[in-house]
């Protein structure tokens, strides 16, 4: 059995070497182009090589920032229940480029980011409604403030939660 020597801190990784580490970091998750190029400068490469790499990774659909971030939206809307503007934050924090997020935003529509967030505040609900209608509101207001809804979208739910519409 033999072990191989690791690599010193100031040798930079070679074209195969960074490929090998781009799949590595590809394997569990997708990720986009920024994550995985600051990934590769993170481990060594040389830029032109991370490039390179990139964009042969590109080239054999193993990396497309559109593919990641419809990916990364459906997957934070379905669980975690995050709102348009939280996902659209995350997105941008990935290195995403406004167009693609502007994109994956777009298809969102208002009635299902509504249903999303009504489902949410329903479960809440149901686990606070003994309590008097300011803590209702905090607990639910809170849920949903912390997934990225708006405060009007917030209040309409409450409202229609508690039925303050029908008095």
């Amino acid at each position: 059995m033999s072990i191989s020597k690791p690599k010193a801190e100031s040798e930079t990784l070679t074209y195969s070497d960074a490929m090998n580490v781009a799949l590595y970091a590809l394997a569990p998750r997708a990720r986009s182009r920024a994550e995985l190029h600051t990934h590769l400068i993170k481990r060594n490469c040389d830029a032109s090589i991370a490039e390179a790499v990139l964009d042969q990774l590109e080239i054999e659909g193993l990396l497309n920032d559109l593919e990641f971030a419809q990916l990364w939206s459906e997957s934070r809307q379905r669980q975690k229940k995050m709102s348009k503007r939280i996902i659209s934050q995350e997105l941008r924090t990935k290195g995403v480029s406004q167009d693609i997020i502007e994109e994956v935003i777009a298809e969102i529509d208002d009635e299902s980011e509504y249903k999303l967030a009504f489902a949410l505040a329903e479960r809440k609900y149901r686990s606070c409604a003994h309590l008097e209608p300011e803590k209702i509101y905090s607990r639910i207001s809170g849920a949903l403030s912390r997934k990225g809804f708006s405060g009007g979208l917030t209040s309409r739910i409450i409202r229609e939660l508690t039925g303050a519409d029908s008095q």
